[in-house]
């Protein structure tokens, strides 16, 4: 593979590689970040809010706290629960009595309106909705989704850190080869090293009588 092919994959990689955490790191933000913000995050289910929220859109819910519904008005569009198995529903608001402490709603797609809903069963105001984000949200947050998406975000880490590991182990195995010495060569014969002669001791002369 010539070195200028190598830098177009590179190049390809780098920018595949900025795309998908900038997706990630925006799914974080808009299902857990928002959470932090006080908001809640629900799915639409059913097409009775078309054409303005579709089925799969995620809607971003403002909470209330103890009913307190100021800041609420007619036209806003509010998620609520209603029935003993605590139904979810998002609706827009067509009148609030205040004496009842009830509200209204209706949905833009049906014909009639719905039961009256008490303050203290209002989760809160629609603030804004994602198109098509509930599916992503629904997929991950469900089995088998949950373990795809982590299989995945776990072969994501691997193939990112794969070509440094891999280098690595290049650069270990280079260090740890050995030097081949070739055969012709002979290995130097080492010097002795001189070793001082011991001094004659003088010979006596005999002493003449």
């Amino acid at each position: 593979m010539s070195s200028k092919t190598k830098k177009i994959l590179k190049k390809a990689w780098n920018v595949t590689f900025t795309v998908i955490v900038v997706l990630v790191v925006a799914c974080a933000i808009f299902l857990v970040g928002s959470r932090i913000a006080g908001f809640k995050v629900f799915n639409i289910l059913s097409p009775s809010m078309e054409p303005k929220y579709s089925v799969g859109d995620l809607v971003y819910v403002k909470a209330i706290e103890n009913g307190n519904i100021k800041g609420i008005e007619v036209g806003d569009d509010i998620t609520f629960v209603v029935g003993e198995d605590l139904t979810v529903g998002t609706h827009r608001v067509i009148a609030i009595d205040e004496e009842k402490q009830q509200i209204t709603t209706k949905g833009l797609a049906n014909e009639t309106e719905d039961p009256p809903v008490h303050f203290k069963n209002v989760i809160g105001e629609v603030k804004f909705a994602i198109p098509l984000m509930g599916y992503v949200s629904h997929f991950i947050q469900n089995p088998p989704g949950t373990y795809i998406t982590l299989v995945l975000g776990a072969i994501f880490i691997l193939l990112v850190f794969l070509p440094d590991i891999i280098g690595g182990v290049r650069k270990l195995a280079k260090k740890e080869e050995p030097v081949a010495v070739s055969a012709n060569a002979s290995a130097p014969v080492p010097t002795p090293s001189a070793q001082p002669e011991e001094a004659k001791k003088p010979e006596e002369e005999n002493p003449q009588e």
